[in-house]
């Protein structure tokens, strides 16, 4: 199998790992220090600064919001096929994936196999 290098993102807040200072990454989820930060305030009780709702952004911002969560829907997507290939080569079945997932058993061969 080859390993393909990801661009590594926040799961939060969309930044690539080269626009934040330190990105921590999971086996699947990363967050950067820029969330944690604003994380350690939510917990501290501290009110939010710079935070604005999607019904407080610009058509253009809002616009911006949506292109950087699609990408992270991608990015989920690429994470749950390596998982599912991983689980396979341990002998997982496809029934098991896809009640883990939600699915059928046909489709998450169809998603996951790579066969046609």
């Amino acid at each position: 199998m080859t390993v393909h290098a990801l661009e590594m993102r926040c799961s939060f807040c969309g930044k690539k790992q080269e626009e934040v200072a330190q990105l921590i990454a999971g086996p699947g989820p990363a967050i950067c220090d820029e969330c944690v930060h604003l994380c350690n305030d939510v917990l501290a009780g501290k009110r939010l600064e710079g935070v604005r709702l999607w019904d407080d952004q610009s058509d253009e911002e809002l616009m911006a919001t949506m292109v950087r969560v699609a990408s992270l829907k991608h990015h989920v997507d690429r994470a749950v096929g390596r998982i599912a290939r991983l689980l396979r080569s341990r002998g997982t079945t496809w029934t098991a994936i896809g009640e883990a997932l939600g699915i059928t058993k046909q489709s998450a061969w169809e998603r996951f196999s790579g066969e046609d």
